[in-house]
């Protein structure tokens, strides 16, 4: 570990000249707030205006980043912390051999391997680098029917949440003719010659990434024949907002449909497919619970849900019997406050389940009648994911924390032994030079926060470390220990990066998870703003040396945050984030987040609850300092519409914050962050390292 040297180049430099915005005069009111809307034309993506401001702002950002000295240094070594070998852990499919994913630490996308047994030499079964010459395709999901004679794939172009199917012959790897388009927020669930899938109609031409999706279908695809031959399995015209989702059991006995869009949870209903003219047995109507079937087992469902248990609970349900007071408890909540997160078969008799205690992970093994048999011991703070089936006792899991790299272990069902399978090595760093800890704040209503930090052993609390403090706090997302090589440049040069567990997530369940929504949503920024107070209050850090990030609904969070308090960071990294507030809803699946934030139309008092903290039309323009500024969005997102980053960067340069820069880098062929290749996610940070380093007048050391 070396100490960052003081930087050749001044942060005083030069403000940037921002280029004019499109903008008009709109005005709007709702519910009785009035919203000025100045930058309206930046919602028009496609038009040549906004096309002409987009390729302008990216040069002043490109020439501005192109001056900082050590950027290419930078570049070079997180390719170099990138060079390791990835390695997924095995699954055995239905054909019988085993499947995993591996990057050699090159690829922009890993390879999906099989091999017949666990000593056999693994051979490429699909390669997503080969469908794009820049890595721009993603592999986002592959489902094997249950005969394995056929494999369905499902790719994602530019990152973009449309999704297109693809079939191949499982035993040759020979692509067929079967292509499906338009599909989105969905898997492939196989019943007999076919599967089930959901999508919306073909959008209108021009609109693919903006305009509002509505109308979600569920649809039963033959192989062999057009898409255009498919057949409607479900539909429900009066919601036109809600998600539909299939799940068929393993026996293709039962179709369970999950609904989703006007609630934080899933309503569930299932259908007896061998019985001609079956209706729908509902078993969750409302989508006020969190349910997720984890098998349907001889007619029987088992189910993990948050209905009567607000952190969890699991079980078996009759469906000829489906009132919840019929339901049988195997699982109950957890009376010492943890957070049941998964439950999956290990065998025919055997469930594993974990939990998240303070938002880390632990895992035990539970028999068929929910009694705990005993704990797999995992090595610390950390996230684990286990492969395993009810028709096999092998389980495999993967285990890793914020210094130590996925490792995959075998685990033993009838011992309670671990043993590891497979490490990954990064050459020339090692996990023990390196402290985590976990600590717990007062946020301002006296709430007490749990925080993960990490650095290296040698920093102390001296006030001269840079902290990167990292947030989301929303839609029941849980922040738990994961490992980054992108981390390792910070951690290397004597940062402190933190990892603030913030309300809204589902840290602790529902109740934690409501107490950041809505109109408590404030109770999350303040969480956010204690967590950098007490790392400036530890003597960590100062304000001079604090860097706050976060995505997408994390982006919200430091858009609004900077707003409040520009005094406590000296750079903020609000990536693809929710910014404008008032108009969220009426993009692509924007209405789907009612649940967490509200809408300006639910009421009155919800409208200037959200007027009062919207990013965009809460900054300064009295000369208040702010922080310096980069915005990160992309031309495909069509989760958080590039719009939102459009009009706040607008909204940003035109006001009078001070001299330190906002800037905007919007990237091309890409979305809203899953499936980027390797080479535009080094591309990326290494333009953030930059700016955030520079900003901090620091010099990071690169030649390790």
């Amino acid at each position: 570990m070396s100490a960052l040297t003081l930087a050749s180049c001044s942060t005083g430099s030069q403000q940037p000249v921002y280029p004019a915005a499109p903008a008009d005069s709109t005005v709007y009111t709702v519910n009785g707030v009035t919203v000025v809307d100045t930058y309206r034309p930046l919602e028009n993506d496609t038009s040549a205006e906004t096309k002409a401001w987009v390729e302008a702002e990216n040069k002043v950002t490109q020439d501005y980043l192109a001056a900082i000295p050590f950027r290419g240094d930078i570049h070079k070594r997180l390719e170099a912390l990138n060079r390791y070998e990835r390695r997924g852990m095995p699954s055995k499919e239905d054909d019988g051999r085993y499947y995993f994913y591996a990057n050699d630490g090159s690829q922009n996308q890993s390879v999906l391997y099989r091999m017949d047994s666990l000593t056999a030499e693994p051979t490429v079964f699909l390669d997503p680098n080969t469908l794009s010459d820049d890595g721009t395709v993603a592999l986002t999901g592959v489902f094997m029917s249950p005969d394995g004679k056929y494999t369905a794939y499902t790719i994602s172009r530019s990152g973009s949440d449309w999704t297109e199917i693809y079939l191949l012959d499982t035993e040759t790897g020979a692509l067929l003719d079967d292509h499906i388009v338009w599909a989105k927020f969905t898997g492939v669930s196989w019943d007999g010659n076919g599967f089930y899938y959901s999508a919306y109609d073909a959008p209108e031409a021009g609109k693919e990434f903006s305009n509002a999706n509505t109308g979600h279908k569920i649809y039963y695809h033959t192989i062999g024949t057009p898409q255009s031959s498919d057949r409607l399995a479900y539909a429900d015209d009066a919601h036109p907002l809600h998600f539909h989702t299939a799940q068929t059991s393993h026996d293709g006995g039962m179709l369970a449909v999950y609904t989703g869009g006007e609630g934080s949870g899933d309503g569930v209903m299932v259908k007896n497919l061998r019985k001609p003219g079956a209706g729908w047995t509902v078993i969750e109507p409302s989508q006020d619970y969190n349910n997720s079937i984890i098998d349907m087992v001889d007619g029987n469902i088992y189910m993990l849900t948050s209905a009567d248990a607000p952190r969890n609970r699991f079980v078996v349900i009759n469906p000829t019997q489906p009132d919840r007071k019929n339901w049988r408890e195997l699982i109950p909540e957890d009376p010492d406050g943890g957070v049941l997160t998964s439950v999956q078969f290990a065998g025919p008799d055997r469930f594993i389940a974990v939990y998240d205690r303070d938002a880390a992970n632990h895992a035990y093994l539970y028999n068929l009648d929910g009694k705990r048999l005993a704990e797999i011991q995992l090595p610390t703070y950390g996230n684990v994911s286990f492969s395993s089936s009810r028709d096999s006792d092998e389980v495999f899991y993967t285990f890793s924390s914020f210094v130590y790299p996925s490792a995959i272990y075998t685990y033993d069902v009838a011992s309670n032994e671990s043993k590891l399978y497979h490490a990954t090595i990064l050459e020339g760093f090692n996990p023990d030079d390196y402290i985590t800890e976990q600590v717990f704040y007062t946020s301002a209503d006296g709430t007490n926060v749990p925080m993960f930090t990490v650095r290296h052993k040698d920093v102390k609390p001296d006030g001269t470390n840079p902290v990167y403090l990292y947030g989301y706090g929303g839609f029941n997302v849980t922040l738990n220990p994961s490992f980054s090589p992108y981390r390792l440049l910070w951690l290397e040069n004597g940062g402190i990066y933190a990892q603030a567990n913030l309300r809204g997530g589902a840290e602790y369940g529902d109740e934690w998870h409501k107490a950041g929504t809505k109109m408590q949503k404030l109770n999350v920024f303040n969480d956010f703003i204690a967590a950098g107070e007490y790392m400036i209050d530890q003597g960590w850090t100062t304000p001079d040396l604090l860097t706050i990030e976060g995505g997408s609904n994390g982006g919200l969070l430091v858009g609004a945050v900077t707003n409040m308090r520009p005094d406590l960071f000296k750079v903020a990294i609000p990536r693809v984030g929710v910014m404008d507030m008032m108009r969220y809803h009426l993009f692509t699946i924007g209405w789907n987040w009612a649940a967490d934030y509200g809408t300006a139309d639910d009421s009155p008092e919800m409208a200037e609850y959200l007027h009062a903290y919207s990013p965009i039309h809460n900054i300064s323009n009295d000369g208040t300092p702010y922080p310096a500024i980069m915005v990160t969005t992309a031309d495909h997102d069509d989760r958080v519409v590039p719009a939102h980053s459009f009009k706040y960067a607008a909204t940003l340069q035109a006001a009078n914050t001070g001299d330190a820069p906002k800037l905007i880098r919007i990237d091309s062929k890409a979305g809203h962050g899953a499936g980027k290749p390797l080479s535009k996610v080094i591309d990326e940070y290494t333009d953030i390292y930059s700016f955030i380093y520079h900003n901090l007048g620091r010099t990071p050391d690169t030649k390790k």
